[in-house]
Formats: C-alpha cells, structure tokens, sequence
C-alpha cells in the first residue's frame, strides 16, 4: 500500500543531503500504486516530482510545492523467447536499485552494464538522462521503456529509436510528460566484458582498450576508480555527500575547438593541449573536470560551506550542512570562472528542482 505523508524534509532522499519539506509525499510500492498517485496529483492541478534514489537531484532549500511521489516498485524478470544469439532480455522495475541490479548482471555472467558499477539512483533514472561511466552508456543496452505517459493518461511504451538517447540526454529528460515504469535491457551471455573502450579503465586492468576481461575483474576496477573519485555513496566519507559529476563534458563544434585551442595556448603556453574525443557530426568533447582545474577550481576548492570534492574536481560537495543556495552559488562561481578563461559553458548535469544556475 502506498505510503502517504505531508512536509516531509527532502534532503534525507538525496544523496546531496539538500532540500526543504515536500508538501505532499507519496512512496509507490507497485506500478498501480504509481501511476494512480500521479493521475491523482494531475487531477487536482498539483505540481509532480518524481523521485528514485535522490542521486541526481538538486531541490531548493524551500522544499516542493506539490506532491513526491517516490518511486520504490520492485522486481526483476528475464523474458522468454528468442533475442539473438547468447543474449537475455531482463525488465526491471523502475524502483529497484541500479547497483545491486549491476552486480546482480555480473554475478550471472550477463554483460552490457559492468562498467556502469557503483552508480547510486535507481533504475528508471538510467534512460533519463542515458546514464553512462568508463566507456559504456545504458543507451547501449535498452531496448524500450514503458512509462505513464501524463498527456495521454495511459502507460505506453517507447522503443529505443522513441527514446532520442544523446550524450546524458532523452526525450524524458527535461520533460514532465512520462513516469517511467520500467526498463528492458538485452546483455550478453558470457563470462567477460563488453570491449574496455576508456582508456583510463584499460590502465587500470593492464590492458590495452578494445580487449576484454572477466566480469567481475571489470566491476571491480570500476568501483575502485570510483571509490578513488568519491564517486560511490558512503555516509563515512563527506566527499560522497554529492550528485556525482556536477557538469557534463561539454562536446564543441570546429569554431568552438578553435577558440578554445586559442585560449588554452594563451592561458598555459603555445604547447599545451587540452583533452579531445571525437563525436559525431564532427563535434569534438572535452573534459569539464580539465576546464574546471585549469580555471583555477583545485579539488577541495571551498565556497562558504559548499566545495569542490578533495578526490575529484567534477563533484560539488555539501560536507558540511550547507543549503542549496550555498551549493549553487560555488557552482555559479566554477561555471562563470570557466567561461572567463575558456569561452567554454558548462551545463549542469544534476536536476534542478525549484531553483536555477
């Protein structure tokens, strides 16, 4: 039965520690008692926020003027029939856990998401904003979305194609429209990993990228290189006390490359060079966590009790009981300071729930 309370304080649900009291707060344990808490909102002309894991949230400090619902649905299933060749097709519902459900995948010998290990959030969060770590986006494995879809008042499906997966982005991103309820995914049968694509995991394991490696060699080389960024949620560590990468990397066109080669040359000598991966049309992506340090943002960089984490410059930290507003000004304050050196705007990847960069 769904669980129905008022001004609940949102910061105990995010992995921030941020975010003032929910009017109204719902916790859906089935898909029914999901969908009915939203037509239920919509109906009374009630703002919606729908909450997983919190990992990915940045809610104002005067809290939400409308109901949360969060979403704790369970349940993970393989389908029958025929896929192809050694793969599985699992659906799992949108409140599980991502982690567990990962190291479930590389317990059972099904590869596609191990170096997606130690993501905090839950699984309907994934296709939002096509999440993705060390080589491997979940876009790469989904094969459609079921969602409630509020326009049309009727749960509806969304084959990849449907989904529009970018960089960190979907149609669901940015949009209110659809409430996932669950996610499908085809994995591989096998022992070892999808191919090492980053380069940084292929350091790690002693190999060179394109080769691959035992599943749980991979997981674990994963978790360390996130342990190591204070990347994986632990209550011990107040570097974890954030929403992951605060700022995506931002992916340029030709014009934007070249300005940006100008000003590093201008900034740190005519032979420094800044990091570039190739992306499609031609664009070019760079790193954020590169721009920010070299802007002169180091790690543990403090604005009032808000700080860039001391393991990682991409992660804003509240270590300290901060607010949300003391949080986004030092992220203003990286934003702008990376604009003034670099010509380069940094957008943020975590949701902003009643506030703005």
């Amino acid at each position: 039965m769904a669980v129905f309370a008022e001004e609940v304080n949102l910061a105990g649900y995010t992995t921030l520690r941020l975010g003032g009291p929910a009017r109204r707060f719902v916790e859906a344990t089935t898909e029914a008692e999901l969908v009915a808490a939203v037509r239920r909102a919509d109906d009374a002309g009630e703002p919606v926020l729908v909450l997983g894991g919190g990992s990915n949230l940045v809610v104002a400090d005067a809290g939400f003027p409308g109901t949360v619902i969060r979403v704790a649905t369970r349940g993970t299933e393989r389908l029958s029939g025929e896929h192809g060749p050694g793969t599985v097709r699992v659906r799992v519902q949108a409140g599980e856990d991502w982690d567990p459900f990962v190291a479930r995948c590389v317990e059972e010998g099904l590869a596609g998401v191990e170096c997606l290990s130690g993501i905090p959030g839950r699984v309907g969060a994934t296709p939002i904003q096509n999440v993705g770590a060390y080589g491997q986006d979940v876009s790469e494995t989904i094969v459609e979305v079921r969602a409630y879809d509020r326009r049309e008042r009727r749960c509806v499906t969304l084959d990849h194609a449907a989904c529009r997966f970018t960089y960190r982005h979907s149609v669901f991103k940015g949009s209110d429209r659809y409430v996932v309820l669950d996610v499908t995914y085809t994995l591989r049968e096998t022992e070892e990993s999808q191919p090492i694509a980053y380069a940084e995991l292929a350091r790690r394991l002693g190999v060179e990228p394109g080769a691959r490696v035992p599943l749980k060699e991979a997981r674990e080389a994963v978790l360390e290189l996130r342990r190591g960024k204070g990347m994986v949620v632990d209550p011990a560590d107040p570097d974890t006390r954030s929403a992951g990468s605060f700022f995506t990397n931002p992916i340029l066109d030709a014009d934007q490359v070249a300005d940006l080669a100008r000003r590093v040359a201008e900034r740190l000598g005519p032979d420094a060079a800044f990091p570039r991966y190739p992306e499609l049309g031609g664009r070019t992506k760079t790193s954020a966590a590169w721009l920010i340090d070299k802007a002169g943002f180091t790690k543990g960089h403090a604005l009032g009790p808000a700080r860039i984490s001391t393991k990682h410059t991409l992660a804003l930290t509240n270590p300290d009981g901060g607010g949300t507003e003391d949080l986004l000004a030092l992220a203003r304050e990286v934003r702008d300071g990376v604009r003034a050196a670099f010509g380069v705007e940094l957008v943020n990847e975590p949701v902003l729930v009643g506030v703005r960069l």
